[in-house]
């Protein structure tokens, strides 16, 4: 039974702010615990680390599709999905729980939802997966990072993304060569009810999902969590249940991102790969400019 056309754009829309939403809710626990990339969040120059690892990952999982070791990237994959739900269930249960029942609970949670992405990697359990720990990426490094830094970096990734999609390809020829491997890289928005991706044809043209890279969720989202994390002003912040304290300019770069994403996705009905941080990035800048110009707080 086939869906209506939209419903998937809708439901990777509702996943994308799930994330953000997520995130805005680990910030404040997962600063506690001082879960962070970086020492000095406002150094600019741990941005180009961060951009050096990105190439460097890159030119590694390609080299290793070339030589047929996938089980490597694999590996890896699962090592990072179980440490990053770790952090993620730590920065929930510390509120609450004790700290021997957090890290009991925290151990027990990341290696059975690991174990159940070894074993059923079914796109409900991937998409499961992906949000939590997109989200708690996207929170470590919105930590991690000031506004100027933040800009910098979404700047230069959206200017990478375009390169490496329209350009040089090299992007579309990583996506490909790894998709089989059913990793929570991407979110997964089914076309049908009875869609299973486990069954999912990668050789043909026409896929049975919309598919979604994680890092075009993660990326805008470091920028939400900064400006909440290290907002220029100490004010103008609005207490929401569940998630937290959010702040104009986040609020702003929120719907700054979903502009871009409905513009994104004008392109991708028309049925080719499309870069997404272009528009994702772009979106959630200008839409943090436009928060903090409503806030009366200066931009940088």
């Amino acid at each position: 039974m086939r869906l209506t056309k939209y419903t998937p754009l809708i439901g990777m829309a509702f996943m994308l702010l799930l994330v953000q939403l997520i995130a805005i809710a680990l910030t404040k626990p997962l600063d506690k615990e001082e879960f962070r990339a970086f020492q000095d969040p406002g150094d600019v120059t741990n941005v180009f680390y961060w951009i050096a690892i990105i190439l460097v990952f890159t030119a590694f999982i390609l080299v290793v599709i070339r030589m047929n070791k996938k089980w490597i990237i694999q590996a890896f994959i699962f090592i990072t999905v179980a440490w990053t739900l770790y952090i993620v269930f730590t920065g929930i249960f510390t509120i609450f729980l004790s700290l021997e029942t957090t890290f009991i609970l925290s151990i027990v949670l990341s290696v059975t939802l690991t174990g159940t992405l070894y074993k059923f990697p079914e796109w409900y359990v991937i998409d499961i997966i992906g949000l939590l720990i997109g989200a708690g990426a996207a929170t470590i490094f919105g930590n991690s990072l000031e506004i100027i830094p933040v800009l910098v970096l979404l700047i230069l990734l959206a200017v990478y993304d375009y390169i490496a999609v329209y350009r040089t390809k090299h992007m579309v020829t990583l996506a490909e060569g790894i998709m089989d491997l059913r990793l929570p890289i991407l979110l997964v928005v089914p076309k049908k009810w009875n869609y299973s991706f486990l069954s999912e044809k990668f050789d043909k043209e026409e896929r049975e999902a919309f598919f979604m890279g994680l890092g075009d969720a993660v990326i805008p989202t470091v920028l939400v969590v900064s400006a909440i994390s290290h907002p220029i002003v100490e004010t103008g912040f609005y207490a929401f249940p569940l998630i937290g304290a959010i702040n104009i300019p986040a609020i702003g770069a929120i719907i700054g991102t979903f502009v871009g994403f409905f513009v994104l996705m004008g392109f991708v009905m028309k049925g080719k790969p499309q870069a997404g941080l272009p528009f994702l990035n772009g979106g959630v800048i200008l839409g943090y400019i436009v928060g903090s110009l409503i806030a009366g707080s200066p931009l940088l």
